[in-house]
């Protein structure tokens, strides 16, 4: 039993006539008459009174004709479902990213939903060094890295510029010093974060040539708990600079200049090399490289 022979026994069973069901499915009496005995054969019962002039259902016939409509409805469903998801009238888009990188995302989500208010956007919370494994197990279709994943099944888009900062209270002596040398934060008592993360090994590696001590009395769990301590005056931080543009504008931090510490952090968006990504995923790289193209630097749109 297929939907072609559902198709052609609801035809016969509305018009009440092999005859006319073959005009309107623009086929032959005999074809039609030929489904509807291979159909009958398949179910082992006779859906139509052959002896009756108006074509009535058996019993068999009107239990067919339920399920037959409910069969053919769902397929029409199915068709408009995947017609909205083309024309983004529906859908869902599953990101990943950490509290950091998911900064990097809002003002691309502001575009896309004012672009798409009827896609669903979630975005799932997950450890950078997790991100990748979340793609390949499907759990989610893009993620953004602040760091080139090593997976050769990955496919990543450098998509924003960023720089380590290092940040302090304005009424800290360093405040106004302008530009200072890596040594000259030896006596710093530093505010970190405390989940290891390959950026926080590059800095105390980079303290260590220069033989300059790096003294983190306090490592607090996020980044937005490490500004505001700073802001209350509590040593000085290093974090990244999209994660301090807010404080800097309003002057309730200050950055200073560390030549030393200038490293450079790439965001990149990431995703499955052989994926057939969905309508809303597609769509939101088209946002992401329209967005970059009209901002500029730092924002960018370089596949890897």
């Amino acid at each position: 039993m297929d939907l072609f022979q559902l198709e052609t026994f609801l035809a016969v069973a509305e018009e009440r006539s092999f005859s006319r069901a073959a005009v309107r499915l623009h086929r032959t009496q005999s074809a039609v008459s030929q489904t509807i005995a291979k159909l009958e054969g398949e179910l082992g019962e006779t859906l139509l009174e052959r002896s009756s002039r108006d074509g009535s259902l058996t019993a068999a016939g009107k239990v067919l004709r339920e399920y037959a409509l409910k069969l053919l409805n769902l397929r029409n469903d199915a068709a408009t479902a995947l017609t909205e998801l083309r024309e983004l009238h529906r859908g869902r888009l599953n990101l990943a990213a950490n509290e950091y990188t998911c900064l990097y995302l809002l003002p691309l989500l502001d575009v896309f939903r004012r672009q798409n208010p009827h896609i669903k956007v979630a975005v799932q919370r997950a450890l950078a060094s997790r991100i990748s494994d979340e793609i390949l197990l499907h759990a989610v279709e893009i993620g953004v890295l602040s760091f080139k994943p090593d997976d050769p099944q990955i496919q990543s888009i450098v998509v924003y510029r960023d720089q380590l900062s290092l940040v302090v209270n304005p009424k800290h002596p360093l405040a106004r010093a302008g530009e200072i040398s890596i040594r000259q934060l030896g006596e710093q008592s530093f505010v970190a974060h405390n989940i290891p993360s390959p950026q926080r090994q590059k800095v105390i590696q980079t303290f260590r040539r220069h033989r300059t001590p790096l003294t983190m009395n306090v490592e607090l769990p996020s980044l937005e708990a490490i500004k505001r301590f700073v802001e209350m005056g509590n040593g000085v931080a290093l974090v990244p600079g999209l994660t301090v543009k807010n404080e800097l504008a309003a002057g309730s931090l200050v950055r200073i200049p560390v030549p030393e510490l200038g490293f450079e952090r790439k965001l990149r968006l990431v995703y499955r090399r052989q994926a057939s990504l969905s309508h809303a995923a597609v769509a939101f790289l088209q946002v992401v490289e329209a967005y970059a193209t009209a901002q500029g630097d730092p924002y960018t749109y370089r596949p890897a």
